[in-house]
């Protein structure tokens, strides 16, 4: 288990990375550090590693304060976004290159890394040097390296970014059938919200320093905490529409929506996914519709994102292949009971 208590990172100028940040990540567990840039999920990465020194706080890894320790001394793996390769030795030097430090004697540690390397498919490029692999070839060896040293836990910082599309999907399969096989808990670092919810057992959504929301995929998914949240997580942002409740009905423009007993009037802000509305091109006839004008039509491959203007507003709906309406066209958006959600100072009060 990695502990974190009370973790603050203070930078020369005042600027604060992390801010007394308290998180306890489970044995085994794949845990997502996910935001935008300039959260401060790469400093508490480092500082977990201990490349940098925390300010004020206490950091244990199986239970071991190791706020004062080495790198060396801390039995982890970092994994790089670039990858960090030595790019005048080869691959099996490089998978090597842990236990060398560790002073594992030479016939061991070639063992190991043929056998480790033999695991990620690895074993026809032992005698190429990086410049010599291609990006996901690059990336394998690098987790090649630190899984060969087994180590405590593993710490991930944007390890997938640098690989085209599909050769991040095929990565991500793999990580995650790996980090299962290994069971070793895992640090993953990510800006990309589609990887930590593909891949981690849970989220942590930072932003300044400190942590938006922590839960499991479909928690944070499903019921952001915040608008931030909300307006973060999804491949396409969730519809945040300003309205008004007044006697257990929120006004959102012209539609008039049914309240949850105990929100209590004044204003709201009214969020929908745009995967959690239905678009129509014949008036439904009821008031909890949103009326517009299709102004965008955006092709997602096997679905597409109509972008309707409303009264004041922007809304946003994917529907089917085949199903958009043309741009221009009058549609209404129906939303589906109990998906959408409400909020008021910036915070999660009830669902609609």
């Amino acid at each position: 288990m990695i502990a974190l208590r009370g973790l603050t990172k203070e930078f020369p100028g005042g600027v604060r990375a992390i801010d007394a940040l308290d998180l306890e990540i489970g044995d085994g567990e794949f845990f997502a550090l996910l935001g935008p840039s300039g959260c401060g999920k790469t400093t508490l990465l480092r500082t977990i590693a201990g490349l940098e020194t925390p300010t004020s706080g206490r950091i244990e890894i199986g239970g071991v304060d190791v706020t004062g320790s080495p790198p060396g001394r801390r039995d982890v793996a970092m994994v790089f976004q670039d990858y960090a390769l030595f790019p005048h030795m080869d691959v099996t030097a490089n998978i090597a290159y842990p236990l060398r430090i560790k002073k594992v004697p030479r016939a061991e540690r070639v063992a190991k890394a043929a056998e480790t390397a033999s695991r990620l498919s690895l074993s026809e490029l032992l005698d190429r040097r990086p410049a010599q692999l291609s990006g996901g070839q690059q990336q394998r060896v690098a987790l090649a390296r630190a899984v060969a040293c087994r180590p405590k836990a593993f710490l991930f910082d944007e390890p997938l970014s640098n690989l085209d599309a599909r050769l991040r999907l095929e990565a991500r399969t793999f990580l995650k059938r790996l980090q299962r096989e290994l069971g070793v808990t895992t640090v993953f670092v990510t800006h990309d919200q589609s990887e930590a919810l593909a891949l981690a057992d849970r989220i942590a959504v930072m932003s300044a320093g400190r942590i938006s929301q922590l839960g499991t995929p479909s928690e944070v998914f499903r019921r952001p905490a915040t608008t931030f949240v909300a307006s973060f997580i999804g491949s396409t942002p969730m519809n945040l529409l300003p309205g008004v409740a007044e006697d257990g009905v929120l006004r959102v423009g012209e539609a008039e929506l049914p309240l949850p007993d105990g929100v209590p009037d004044g204003e709201i802000l009214y969020g929908l996914r745009p995967e959690y509305a239905e678009l129509t091109t014949r008036e439904p006839g009821e008031k909890g519709a949103f009326r517009g004008k299709v102004a965008v039509v955006e092709n997602l491959g096997t679905a597409h994102l109509v972008t309707l203007e409303c009264t004041g507003h922007l809304l946003q709906v994917v529907v089917p292949e085949g199903a958009e309406p043309p741009p221009g066209a009058a549609a209404w958006a129906v939303p589906r009971p109990g998906r959408a959600l409400l909020y008021r100072d910036d915070a999660l009060v009830g669902d609609a």
